[in-house]
């Protein structure tokens, strides 16, 4: 009975020293933690005083952001930290930083901020699109069935070349309807790329004077705009001013319209669907809407239909439209690249067949300027925002997870450390002693990683082709009278060449 008595007495001491133990570990675990985050928040990268509420927004023009970060980036270093108001950036500057980043550390830094300023646009769970929707299932369902979908089409294929050899037929007899005249070559060449997408997306092309087509491209140019400035930057970081009524639809008027646009060739290709046919990406994607209807949660809906033809319509329009329109601004300014590009033309190809990707092989110098066109006109240089997946380090700086991280892609393609002479247009970047066509690891205009464009293999082949084209049937000299046109850029989600004009002589 002593012996009961006795376990009884122990037991209902413990019961009293549990719940102090327990209280004890809690505290201590924090303590750990607390100690633990407090050392790594002291490697948090360094940046540049920050004021009450607006942060550091006012050191930024927003019209040539690349321009502001790399100039900050040789008083704080390569990562440097930024506040929006109260969100965290981290900006990652050259080669060395945005490679351990997107390559290193791909999965660290392959989400995508939250934005809610495209909410009233359709944006939400499970229709994001693709290139600002969020790291998960969503997004690697939609990127794998993307690539897939585009193989099976032709994308990386003969068929698809062949397609893109006609277009080019096409865009060399529009010039010639300008009979010597000068003119700008922006929508032409616009239209002669947006087809080889639209022949992807929708199975047609469209004729040149198509009013449609042309309404289109207008409002395609308009939303790229509203992108750019200060005011979208502000809504990222203060998204309840979206709340107030009519500011969404001001500032994203044009968007709203291009996917308006989207809903109606959607709804035109569905009055035409036969489930047991696949003509095009639309139709493989309405097969899936079909077979995911059981399926909740699924990203194959209607909704995400519309965003994902709407990114593969920018992606596969803007970048590669925007670099041809800076190689022939550099033939204009540089005519001794031009004629060496056209006596390697005419060495390799003739002026009789029709150049073929084979031939590129054979074309070092024509590939190398193509090359430094995108090294030079720098036509995505800050690519789209990325988030941490994890907490992370980065040049063994701390980066909590969900931080807000740009990646300078300018800071690379002009990286002082890697090129000969990085803020000038030299082909020669591009050629080793031999005159042979090489590579530097350094040139991402596609960025890396995760969230490397989709289109670069396509985009590749369009460049050369429609680029060797045009120097095979043209020269192209400034008209008589016109001022040497400008060799800088403006930004609007691309940094694009001024308007100028252009004549083309016939060969």
């Amino acid at each position: 009975m002593e012996l009961l008595l006795q376990f009884w007495s122990q037991v209902l001491s413990c019961r009293k020293i549990l719940p102090a133990l327990g209280i004890a570990l809690i505290v201590f675990a924090l303590l750990t933690d607390f100690v633990k985050r407090r050392k790594s928040w002291s490697r948090y990268p360094p940046g540049p005083t920050s004021l009450p509420f607006i942060g550091t927004m006012l050191q930024i023009d927003y019209h040539n952001p690349h321009l502001s970060f790399t100039q900050l980036s040789k008083k704080f270093g390569n990562v440097y930290s930024l506040q929006n108001c109260w969100n965290n950036l981290v900006v990652v500057n050259g080669f060395q930083a945005i490679r351990e980043a997107l390559v290193q550390k791909a999965e660290d830094f392959a989400d995508r901020p939250p934005l809610p300023i495209y909410k009233h646009l359709g944006y939400g769970k499970n229709s994001e699109g693709l290139v600002v929707a969020r790291y998960g299932h969503a997004w690697k369902e939609q990127r794998r069935f993307t690539l897939s979908t585009l193989r099976n089409f032709g994308m990386g294929k003969k068929s698809l070349e062949q397609r893109v050899i006609e277009e080019t037929g096409f865009l060399c007899s529009a010039i010639c309807s300008e009979k010597g005249r000068s003119f700008d070559p922006h929508f032409l060449i616009n239209n002669a790329v947006s087809n080889v997408i639209c022949f992807l997306v929708y199975g047609e092309r469209f004729d040149y004077n198509n009013k449609k087509f042309q309404r289109l491209l207008r409002v395609f140019e308009e939303a790229l705009n509203e992108e750019s400035g200060f005011l979208p930057q502000f809504l990222i970081v203060v998204p309840w001013l979206l709340h107030i009524p009519g500011v969404p639809q001001t500032v994203f008027q044009s968007q709203a319209k291009l996917l308006a646009f989207t809903d109606e060739l959607v709804k035109e290709h569905k009055a035409t669907w036969n489930p047991t046919q696949k003509r095009d990406f639309t139709d493989v994607f309405l097969h899936e809407i079909e077979k995911a209807k059981e399926h909740v949660g699924s990203s194959f809906n209607e909704n995400n239909q519309r965003l994902v033809t709407v990114d593969l319509f920018s992606a596969g329009t803007e970048t590669t439209s925007t670099t041809l329109r800076w190689a022939l601004l550099y033939i204009l300014l540089y005519p001794d690249v031009q004629s060496k590009v056209q006596e390697e033309i005419d060495k390799v190809i003739g002026r009789d067949r029709s150049p073929q990707m084979e031939d590129q092989v054979n074309m070092p110098y024509t590939n190398a300027v193509i090359h430094e066109t995108q090294r030079y006109g720098d036509i995505v240089p800050v690519a789209v925002p990325h988030m941490t997946y994890r907490d992370t380090e980065l040049q063994g700086f701390f980066i909590p997870k969900g931080t807000t991280v740009i990646t300078n892609l300018s800071s690379v393609l002009k990286d002082e450390t890697v090129w000969e002479k990085p803020h000038q247009f030299y082909p020669e970047h591009f050629l080793d002693a031999d005159g042979q066509f090489v590579k530097p690891e350094a040139f991402l205009p596609f960025s890396a990683g995760r969230r490397v464009c989709l289109g670069e293999q396509l985009a590749r082949m369009e460049l050369f082709l429609f680029f060797t084209c045009l120097l095979q049937h043209f020269t192209f000299c400034l008209p008589e009278g016109q001022p040497r046109p400008r060799e800088d850029g403006h930004f609007a989600a691309t940094l694009a060449p001024y308007p100028y004009q252009i004549q083309a002589v016939p060969r």
